[in-house]
């Protein structure tokens, strides 16, 4: 069941700028939450359910109008680790895209007006190893092994009825044509968002090629980058405007670098909400934040395209 008050998301994008939320993980480690483990922000699902309500509200009420789910990490390999079942992980998965709807409903109880959506959240094959391989790709692993890890837990989450999957972070090309492959069918439309370094995917391949593949994907309303440096969202951008003829979303991260040994975010942040506008300009109409970028810097993006 949607949460709009009308109209569907890829209505929205034909006619203007939807904001995205920003970084799940700091929202929730900024309550108090200790999320080191291997399931990251996933693990609150079974044990802090309440936690991600209250995240997704946080966004909500700072001008987001998407609510990307907790289940980045969630995946039935990752909750198998943990001991739990495979019965157990896809209520898990479900329930995510039920939190976000939860916070959506208690944002309009609120006097929130504008339309809301939900976005179920597919992190790569990467994201459950844990390592650091999302920034790297070339798993080792064919487009058709790729595949059949991803198809049942998007299976569960298009189910749930979100309105629309989030097929992010993905750092290489091959992984985007097995999620491509295994969104056919599901009846929810998709975005597709890679993690990138320059002017190429973090695998190493041109964007141009890896943009391409989403050009012909009816499922796809949408396609950019995320999880990236401010600097490298600009020329993207332009990649995916011109050739794929889609919308295009951005949420780059506040531009500290992630140190996966540490598990920890070094540097200084480099990301301003008044770069949006240039990236509107692009052809950008889904614009956000990923890591480190909170309520406030995402208030301050829905103040500059709003106006």
């Amino acid at each position: 069941m949607t949460s709009n008050i009308s109209g569907t998301l890829a209505d929205a994008l034909t006619t203007g700028t939807v904001v995205l939320d920003g970084g799940m993980s700091n929202q929730l480690e900024s309550a108090g939450h200790d999320l080191s483990d291997e399931l990251w922000s996933a693990r609150l699902l079974a044990e802090r359910p309440e936690a991600i309500v209250e995240a997704h509200l946080g966004y909500f009420e700072a001008g987001a109008d998407v609510a990307i789910t907790s289940s980045y990490q969630a995946t039935f390999e990752g909750f198998a680790k943990r001991g739990i079942p495979r019965e157990r992980a896809a209520e898990l998965l479900v329930l995510s895209v039920e939190l976000a709807r939860e916070a959506a409903h208690r944002a309009h109880a609120k006097g929130i007006r504008r339309p809301l959506w939900v976005a179920a959240s597919v992190g790569p094959y990467g994201a459950m190893l844990a390592d650091g391989s999302e920034y790297r790709g070339r798993y080792g692993l064919s487009v058709a092994e790729l595949e059949r890890f991803h198809r049942p837990r998007l299976e569960v989450l298009a189910a749930a009825a979100p309105d629309v999957l989030a097929l992010e972070t993905v750092p290489d090309a091959d992984e985007a044509q097995a999620l491509l492959r295994a969104v056919r069918g599901l009846g929810v439309p998709a975005w597709l968002s890679y993690s990138v370094a320059g002017d190429r995917t973090r695998a190493g391949q041109p964007l141009e090629e890896a943009f391409a593949l989403a050009a012909d994907a009816d499922e796809v309303i949408a396609v950019g980058v995320n999880c990236c440096a401010p600097e490298d969202v600009d020329g993207a951008v332009e990649t995916a405007a011109r050739v794929t003829g889609k919308p295009v979303v951005v949420y780059p991260n506040s531009g500290e670098a992630w140190d996966a040994q540490a598990r920890a975010w070094s540097g200084r942040s480099s990301f301003t909400a008044e770069q949006v506008t240039g990236w509107q300009t692009g052809g950008a109409r889904l614009i956000g934040g990923c890591c480190r970028v909170g309520p406030g810097a995402i208030a301050g993006i829905a103040e500059s395209l709003r106006g």
